[in-house]
């Protein structure tokens, strides 16, 4: 039930009402970014309070084009869009480029949104992604209350908490680079980081590299310290030990649609509903669910192999193939293997993800670990098979495969590359495993109870609304 709150001052004259409360929500314009503070959105709206969700004008143009409903009315939430100095031809995904014209350009653009918005609708608080910092400090700068949302997993919060003790006692330098070639590890009870996968590991591209390190060893601090609120898309039973090595944390997750229309659900690139349909074809339990997220890619090589993979098993799969998921996306090769595989599997270019992994029909999540993908797969009860490409993707790996137990990874070989049998081995492995089967079960559990009526992050949240409102 949707309502709005609107605050009554008695004054000399009688009572006087004002316009309602009203949060000002800004993700850094990626779609592991945008998608949890859409959900994170959706949730403030259904406690009355009116949400202004600010974007890039090139996020926005995908925003709308996704929309199933072509109708920005029928959402409770107002998107509102400023540019972000690049080129309409620009390569958005080239991360320095796009960073550095965003810091340059976006916070006076801000800036000037929020006081002509305060015109008519004052905003009561900002709700910004850290790597958006500079939007804390427009808040900051104008008086209005700040929250911070971090999107990945609490532990690499926690690791950049202590970079600055990791260079002073000499494991790594000042570029972010391990000094030795050990395990580096914050506590027994949280599982330790290797040294060629950080936080900000990027293979094959230490420009975006080199960016992200400085964001976690230099910036975020000054960021975060900005902030009345620091809300974390997690639940406190999932990881208890990093939470607790994180000052201030607030979690208040598993950030999920629920009910929410799909055409409000924060996506760059239409759904295919037809995923769903199709799985109701499908045996229960048995469908192997494959994506990778919005941003990893493959070589040639590899994309042939993991089809040939597929090609070697016997069980049905749905797999989320983008367009640009390599260079020069062969269609005439994809046809080919749609043909061979048409009796047991379909490709879509996105799909209903929460949706998918719900399915009865679904048996495991083929995933590249990305901290959202990780939430929705544990909300779902899901057993994963682990490939993870950069960032925090790695760590989440090894919650997954050794703390959790409720997935395994894949083992590239000698050339790095994940071979056909090593798919075919492993997804044979995963689907045979009831003990990682009842730890998903144990998982999707948990999650439940946090977010229901008494649990964490339930209480969390409704703490942070009624903080917001008075």
């Amino acid at each position: 039930m949707c309502f709005r709150i609107k605050v009554l001052i008695i004054c000399g004259q009688g009572v006087m009402e004002t316009q309602p409360i009203h949060v000002l929500v800004i993700p850094f314009p990626a779609q592991g970014h945008v998608a949890p503070l859409m959900k994170l959105s959706h949730k403030i709206v259904d406690h009355g309070i009116n949400v202004t969700f600010v974007t890039t004008e090139f996020i926005h143009a995908k925003l709308t084009a996704s929309m199933a409903v072509k109708s920005e009315e029928k959402s409770p939430i107002r998107l509102v869009s400023i540019p972000d100095g690049l080129e309409p031809g620009d390569d958005r995904n080239d991360a320095p480029k796009l960073i550095e014209s965003i810091e340059k350009v976006m916070p006076g653009h801000l800036e000037d949104l929020m006081e002509k918005i305060n015109q008519s609708n004052q905003i009561s608080c900002i709700i910004a992604d850290p790597t958006v910092g500079w939007a804390l400090e427009v808040a900051e700068k104008m008086g209005i209350k700040r929250a911070a949302v971090w999107t990945a997993g609490p532990g690499d919060l926690a690791f950049a908490f202590h970079i600055t003790k990791l260079i002073e006692e000499g494991i790594i330098d000042n570029k972010g680079t391990s000094i030795e070639n050990n395990l580096i590890s914050l506590s027994k009870d949280i599982p330790a980081w290797s040294s060629t996968v950080l936080p900000w590991s990027c293979p094959g591209d230490s420009k975006t590299q080199k960016i992200i390190f400085e964001f976690y060893a230099f910036k975020m601090n000054h960021y975060l310290r900005l902030c009345n609120w620091l809300l974390c898309n997690s639940f406190y039973e999932l990881d208890s030990p990093t939470c607790n090595l994180i000052p201030g944390i607030v979690p208040v997750g598993p950030l999920l649609l629920s009910n929410q229309l799909a055409s409000h659900a924060g996506s760059f690139w239409p759904q295919d509903s037809t995923s769903l349909s199709w799985l109701d074809k499908q045996a229960v339990g048995s469908v192997i669910y494959v994506a990778f997220g919005s941003i990893a890619t493959f070589s040639q090589q590899q994309f042939d192999e993991l089809t040939l993979g597929f090609e070697l098993i016997s069980q049905p799969f749905l797999w989320v193939v983008r367009s640009d998921i390599i260079g020069g996306l062969n269609s005439e090769f994809l046809d080919g293997f749609r043909m061979r595989i048409a009796d047991r599997g379909k490709i879509v270019e996105w799909a209903p993800q929460e949706k998918v992994l719900a399915h009865p029909s679904i048996a495991c999540f083929l995933s590249h670990c990305g901290w959202n993908s990780t939430l929705e797969g544990i909300s779902m009860g899901v057993p994963f098979l682990c490939w993870p490409f950069f960032t925090d993707q790695f760590h989440n790996k090894s919650y997954i495969c050794d703390v959790w137990k409720t997935g395994l990874g894949l083992t590239p070989d000698e050339n790095g590359f994940i071979t056909r049998h090593e798919i075919k081995t492993k997804i044979e492995t995963l689907l045979s495993d009831d003990g990682i089967k009842i730890n998903a079960l144990k998982l999707k559990e948990m999650a439940k109870k946090s977010v229901t009526d008494g649990g964490s992050s339930f209480k969390n949240f409704n703490s942070f609304i009624e903080q917001i409102k008075h």
